[in-house]
C-alpha cells in the first residue's frame, strides 16, 4: 500500500497534474512519457506507457471537461500499477511484471485538458480568450464538457459522425456549445487527431475509455463485436458489478471506442465510472478506484 501518493482526491488544473506525471517519471524510471499532442490552447497531452510497446492496452480519460475525476482515478491505478512492478508485488492478486510480459500498458490522463480546467476554473482558464467561453456558458463552467472551441471530443471520431450530427440537429445543436456538438468534421480537433493518429502509429490491441458517470460498461459498437470482446466485458463486469449496456439515441457514434471498433476491428470498450451528476465530487475518487481498481488490472491480461 501506499502512503504517500503523489496522486490526491483533488480537482488538478492540467498544470498541476503535468507536475505530478514529472515527479512520477522520476521515481519510476521505466515509466515512459510523450507528448502526443497539444489542446486547442496549446496545452501538453501526456500519454505514459510501460511494459512492451509492441502490444499495448490503452487507458485514457477526461474526455469531457466536467468529468475530471477520471484523471485523478486512472492516474491512482497507474501509481500502484508502477509500485507493483517496481517492488513485484501484486495487485488484486495479478502479479504484474508477469502481466504485462508480452504486454504493455499506455494511460492517457487528460485527452480534453481545456475543458478539464474550463469545469475547474471557468473562463480564468482561457487567459485572454475568457470572453468566448464566457459568451458560450452563460456562466455554467462546472458542467463544461466541450474543448475550448465548444466540440464534444467524444462525438468527434469518424463513426457514425453523420448520422450523429444528424441527432444534435435534431435536438437543436447546430453549432459550438458547452457539450454535445460533434464538430463540423470528423477528426477536426487536434485533440481528437492526436488520439487517432496515436492508435495509427502504435499496435493498440484494446481501448478502454473511461468516463463518467452510471456504473456501466459499453462494448460494442453497432452489430461490431470484435473477438475477445464479449468475455473481456463479462469478466470486468464480474470483477466490478458494472452493468453491461449499450448507447443509445445521441450517445451512440463518433465516439473514441466507437471509432476503434470501427477502425481495426478489435476491442474497445468505454467505462462510466461513479454514480451521480458529473461533475462527481472528487472526495469520492479513492472510493470509486477502490471499485475499478481490479476490473482495470484485470483487463491488462484479458
Amino acid at each position: 500500500m501506499i502512503t504517500d501518493r503523489f496522486i490526491l482526491p483533488v480537482n488538478y488544473v492540467s498544470d498541476a497534474l503535468e507536475s505530478k506525471i514529472n515527479l512520477m517519471t522520476k521515481k519510476y524510471t521505466f515509466l515512459r512519457k510523450k507528448s502526443i499532442g497539444k489542446s486547442v490552447l496549446g496545452k501538453e497531452i501526456s500519454a505514459l506507457a510501460l511494459g512492451d510497446p509492441q502490444s499495448y492496452s490503452l487507458y485514457a480519460a477526461a474526455f469531457h471537461g466536467s468529468e475530471h475525476i477520471t484523471s485523478n482515478v486512472i492516474m491512482m491505478w497507474l501509481e500502484d500499477l508502477c509500485e507493483a512492478v517496481q517492488n513485484d508485488t501484486p495487485i488484486g492478486g495479478i502479479n504484474i511484471r508477469k502481466a504485462l510480459f508480452g504486454r504493455g500498458v499506455m494511460i492517457i490522463p487528460r485527452i480534453n485538458p481545456d475543458g478539464c480546467d474550463i469545469s475547474v476554473l471557468g473562463a480564468a482558464a482561457c487567459g485572454e480568450k475568457a470572453w468566448e467561453i464566457e459568451r458560450m456558458t452563460a456562466g455554467d463552467f462546472k458542467r463544461y464538457n466541450a474543448n475550448f472551441r465548444g466540440v464534444d471530443i467524444n462525438h468527434n471520431f469518424d463513426a457514425g459522425w453523420k448520422e450523429l450530427r444528424d441527432k444534435e440537429r435534431k435536438m437543436g445543436i447546430l453549432g459550438p456549445s458547452p457539450g454535445r456538438f460533434g464538430g463540423f468534421s470528423p477528426e477536426s480537433e487536434p485533440e481528437t487527431a492526436a488520439l487517432c493518429d496515436l492508435c495509427r502509429n502504435n499496435n493498440i490491441r484494446q481501448v478502454f475509455a473511461i468516463h463518467s458517470q452510471g456504473r456501466v460498461i459499453y462494448w460494442s459498437y453497432g452489430k461490431r463485436r470484435p473477438g475477445r470482446s464479449r468475455r473481456i466485458a463479462e469478466l470486468m463486469s464480474t470483477e466490478s458489478g458494472y452493468a453491461l449496456d449499450y448507447p443509445i439515441s445521441i450517445a451512440d457514434g463518433g465516439g473514441f471506442k466507437d471509432w476503434f471498433i470501427e477502425k481495426f476491428d478489435r476491442p474497445g470498450f468505454t467505462i462510466e465510472i461513479g454514480k451521480g451528476q458529473n461533475p462527481l465530487p472528487v472526495d469520492s475518487a479513492k472510493d470509486i478506484y477502490d471499485e475499478v481498481k481490479k476490473m482495470l488490472t484485470l483487463s491488462t491480461i484479458l
